[in-house]
């Protein structure tokens, strides 16, 4: 019921004339989203990096409107779920990074999907993180072409074990199927992603381009980039006393962006050579903050923070005679606004049993300042539910309550103080105006409050991660690995767990153990729901497989355990299960 729901919702979204720009039913323009992974705000040489050369992105916000002020959540898959939705993440069950809980709702609609009800074909290349099994794939949710890596990134315990943590020659995964690929990744999603408005012709496009760079890991950068700044002096823009390990760090993430520069440039390049410059919208942010420390524009705080500098980001958009370029100052927009500001452009009335959060930053885009009065609510830590008052910052027209009670925290340490800003008088959070203001910060929590209680009883059981759906005709296998999984050990990634899972029509699977190393003495134990299976392998493999399993339809949790090793004294989780239904 739930998704015939959804596909009468979408059947509903129509486009009609739209007096912010050309009749998008005579012709409507492309639009290419741009958004790199922990590149902080002050990462582009015309934000005043006086080190880091980005002349690309420097051109293409020269001739975009630009916010001063934009926003985004402190972690990447919290962003992510916003902007493909217009919704706050709290409201997609997509509320941290790993661990079952980088998983949005398949019940909720993206961008890509009311694009595509538009007429427009629509193309993913990066980095997804929403979901890498059915029904929760980018596959799924609105994209006709997907070239993805898995998880929260290349290096990943999602990734396939082959790739041996690679960036370069990655192996990635498109329309589902695993390829190897010939390049650095960045080149090699801006080449699909060129590819896609080449071959589209006259159908507009919506191409999504989620770098996965500049995150760690920091290994496997491009060498031309990274031996031009190992050599410069970085001093500029590194934090007070940082040791060389540091500056080394920092020349690889400026290797990372400065690559990503150049494919903006092909990128642009691409548009101008096909005719499609003028009638393109391209956007450009970043997800969250800086992941190490460095310069940020004099904000406090990097990526995982709710201080500004781990929640702001640039925000350009270009549209070569519909928006005027040059900044735009008298408010400010979120991660939130995109969807919607995207629908309001390109004329497209949505319902309003959608509920988008956003709002259209349209007429703030075509310079009409009006007073701003919103608040908002950025909020993302660690855990299985959102918590009420821990990590969060409140955004209203000119003052900020935080309390930082740590990302890493599923609770809150309970003297974890309120703080208040000033924000037009004091941009980097340096005085804490909260005994001075009480009953400012008493009316900003109670707007807090109303905000926790409205999108934690979106759905019934709002916080419960989406579960993975086993034996459908569009995922004849799948990859269950340690991304997804419920963790039963305290920290980390874990060595054991479980994933919920759901399964549909009574069918029988071979199930796959894969180990990260081969194992010899073997013991293995496969549970979902009541059906318990045993077997015993000599070894050495890395490969263990449980044939012809019969599953009962409806939710079961799977888990599986190794024993190895003389005596059977080691006991291990698999890296990844491979379910295949016969």
């Amino acid at each position: 019921m739930k998704n015939l729901a959804r596909s009468l919702l979408l059947a509903s979204v129509f486009v009609a004339g739209c007096a912010s720009g050309p009749d998008p039913l005579l012709e409507r323009p492309n639009v290419i989203v741009i958004m790199t992974d922990d590149q902080g705000l002050g990462d582009l040489s015309c934000m005043g990096n006086s080190v880091l050369e980005t002349p690309n992105i420097d051109r293409l916000a020269a001739e975009s409107a630009r916010l001063t002020q934009f926003y985004v959540s402190p972690v990447c898959t919290p962003t992510r779920a916003a902007l493909m939705t217009g919704r706050y993440p709290q409201r997609t069950r997509a509320i941290d990074t790993y661990l079952g809980r980088a998983m949005m709702d398949p019940g909720e609609a993206t961008i890509a999907e009311l694009l595509r009800g538009a007429g427009y074909r629509t193309g993913i290349f990066g980095k997804w993180h929403l979901g890498d099994c059915y029904p929760m794939r980018a596959m799924d949710q609105g994209f006709d072409s997907t070239l993805v890596h898995r998880g929260g990134g290349l290096a990943q315990p999602s990734e396939p074990r082959e790739n041996s943590r690679r960036y370069t020659d990655a192996i990635l995964f498109r329309n589902g199927e695993q390829v190897r690929t010939e390049g650095y990744c960045t080149d090699v999603y801006f080449d699909a992603a060129i590819e896609m408005l080449e071959q589209a012709g006259s159908q507009p496009c919506f191409v999504y381009l989620p770098t996965n760079a500049p995150h760690t890991p920091l290994h496997d950068v491009p060498q031309r980039l990274y031996d031009k700044y190992r050599v410069k002096d970085l001093s500029a823009v590194l934090p007070e006393g940082a040791t060389k390990k540091q500056a080394d760090a920092i020349a690889r993430v400026f290797a990372m962006i400065e690559n990503i520069d150049q494919n903006v440039g092909r990128l642009l390049a691409a548009l101008e050579r096909t005719g499609k410059a003028d009638n393109t919208i391209v956007v450009y942010l970043h997800d969250n903050g800086p992941q190490q420390r460095r310069f940020c524009c004099g904000l406090r705080g990097t990526k995982a923070s709710v201080y500004e500098g781990g929640i702001r980001s640039p925000l350009f958009v270009r549209w070569p005679g519909c928006l005027a370029p040059g900044e735009r100052s008298a408010g400010f927009g979120a991660h939130i606004d995109v969807a919607p500001t995207l629908y309001d452009l390109l004329g497209i009335e949505i319902p309003d049993a959608l509920r988008l959060d956003g709002r259209s930053l349209a007429p703030l885009l075509h310079g009409v300042e009006t007073p701003e009065h919103r608040s908002i609510v950025l909020q993302a830590h660690r855990g299985d539910a959102a918590c009420r008052g821990h990590h969060v910052a409140v955004r209203g027209p000119r003052y900020k309550l935080v309390r930082a009670s740590g990302f890493g925290r599923e609770q809150p340490k309970p003297d974890t103080p309120w703080e208040l800003y000033d924000l037009q008088s004091d941009p980097g959070e340096s005085a804490d105006l909260a005994a001075q203001h009480p009953e400012l910060v008493t009316s900003m929590r109670a707007f807090y409050d109303a905000w926790f209680d409205d999108v934690s009883a979106t759905r019934p059981d709002n916080y419960a991660p989406p579960r993975i759906v086993v034996g459908s005709s569009r995922a004849r296998e799948v990859v269950l690995t340690r991304q997804d999984w419920r963790s039963l050990g305290k920290r980390g990634w874990g060595w054991d767990g479980h994933w919920l899972l759901s399964f549909a029509g009574e069918h029988r699977y071979d199930v796959r153990l894969i180990t990260m190393r081969p194992l010899a003495n073997v013991r293995a134990e496969l549970t979902i729901g009541d059906v318990r299976r045993e077997l015993r392998a000599d070894g050495p493999s890395d490969s263990f497989v449980f044939e012809d399993v019969a599953v009962p339809v409806g939710n079961a949790a799977l888990r599986a355990v190794l024993d190895h090793g003389e005596g059977g004294n080691k006991r291990t989780g698999p890296y990844q299960v491979v379910i295949t239904r016969r």
